[in-house]
């Protein structure tokens, strides 16, 4: 990083006291389809090429890079500009650090260690799981705890399965499993047999720990999580689509590819097989604060084995209201419904997005702003929506999975 990216980035602080704007940052997978509710122009999907896949991912407020073959360099990084110019996100917390996401974040773990995605596909992804933290660093990595949120702003049509599959049906033996890998070139391995699916609905979401099977289903889904890409594919075929061993392998130490008593046992049987698996994952919005004419729920909340990695809310501000908000730790947001302002800056939620186009949709507030307390104001004609999400052990009055059936103040 040049002397004057330094300047370039102090400069885009200061300017609009600490919130940066961000471009978008797409994100192709191969092995999937597009579900083509992203905005991007019905012409861009495949912007980077079809031998790429199509762009079915828009990565939020990220410092960690896609983990896709024949990738570029910067792909899955989002990008900061200001004044005609251009930076990481991840130069401006490596340059600034403690400025930007906080002492003890910064302290901790010396990056930003999360990041959000809308993810979106016409049909269902393959059943897999991500690695905990101890068997991602056999290959160098990190774990990847997850959560879901599906926005009903973008969520008008339901694409072809609006249903996800998680864990394992309880009774569910290793040995079943084991034959499963073993038939992986038999075309569909029967994984599905061992799972349940559950209606997707907009405006609920689910928290998933690491080790956890699930094939998650077509409603276009706000994801934040652990900042990895770790994950290995358990089903054999999705949709008449066959998913390659190599899925399955990516991240597992190259002398176990074909140790399937290993792969195995990289599932968390106790966790797959929960017999109150809903009681213990699923998600609706919970308010946090509301006032005249705006209120702001939890969208994602709980603990992962015991530790606050990440959470989000849901800002909703009615035409020609605003209030202020504080928030102990920084932050990325997105407007997925209306226009307004944040801070200095315009927010605008667009209808259609060419591929390389700046929008006004998109935002990191750092950790500085955000504790000083942020402005929103609603200037439009609908409700100005946006969801912004937080990195690890943020809030110390954050709910828990299944407070939403206790809370009084809980609005659906």
């Amino acid at each position: 990083m040049s002397k004057g990216t330094g300047q370039k980035i102090r400069e885009a602080i200061e300017a609009c006291d600490g919130i940066l704007r961000l471009a978008p940052t797409w994100v192709p997978r191969s092995f999937l389809q597009p579900g083509r509710r992203l905005k991007l122009h019905p012409d861009d999907y495949y912007s980077m090429g079809a031998h790429r896949g199509g762009i079915d991912e828009r990565w939020l407020a990220s410092t960690t890079e896609a983990a896709n073959e024949n990738r570029e360099p910067d792909e899955g990084l989002s990008y900061v500009v200001h004044d005609g110019g251009k930076f990481t996100l991840r130069d401006t917390v490596s340059q600034e650090g403690a400025r930007i996401i906080g002492r003890q974040m910064w302290n901790k773990y010396h990056r930003w260690p999360v990041y959000s995605k809308f993810f979106d596909n016409l049909g269902p992804i393959p059943s897999h799981m991500h690695q905990d933290d101890q068997q991602a660093k056999r290959v160098g990595q990190q774990g990847k705890p997850e959560s879901y949120y599906f926005p009903p702003q973008l969520n008008n049509t339901e694409n072809h399965f609006p249903h996800t599959y998680f864990g394992l049906e309880p009774g569910t033996s290793k040995q079943d499993i084991l034959r499963c890998l073993e038939n992986w070139n038999k075309g569909d391995n029967g994984l599905l047999d061992f799972s349940k699916a559950y209606h997707c609905r907009p405006g609920t979401g689910w928290l998933v720990g690491p080790r956890i099977l699930h094939a998650p289903g077509s409603l276009l889904t706000f994801e934040p999580q652990w900042g990895s890409d770790v994950f290995a594919m358990f089903q054999s075929m999705v949709e008449g689509r066959c998913v390659p061993w190599s899925l399955l392998v990516k991240d597992v130490p190259k002398h176990k590819h074909k140790d399937l008593e290993y792969l195995v046992e990289l599932l968390d049987w106790e966790a797959n097989t929960d017999t109150h698996f809903k009681d213990h994952h699923y998600l609706e919005p919970i308010a946090a604060a509301k006032g005249e004419g705006w209120v702001d729920r939890w969208v994602v909340y709980g603990k992962v084995r015991g530790k606050q990695l990440f959470s989000a809310r849901e800002l909703t501000v009615e035409p020609g209201a605003a209030c202020t908000i504080q928030d102990p730790g920084a932050y990325g947001l997105i407007a997925v419904q209306g226009e307004g302002r944040i801070g200095k800056l315009r927010l605008q939620t667009p209808a259609m997005i060419r591929f390389g186009q700046m929008t006004e949709d998109e935002v990191f507030a750092t950790h500085d702003a955000a504790a000083a307390g942020v402005k929103f104001e609603n200037t439009g004609s609908e409700p100005l929506v946006t969801l912004r999400y937080f990195g690890p052990d943020v809030h110390t009055n954050m709910p828990d999975v299944g407070d939403q059936k206790k809370l009084k103040n809980y609005e659906g």
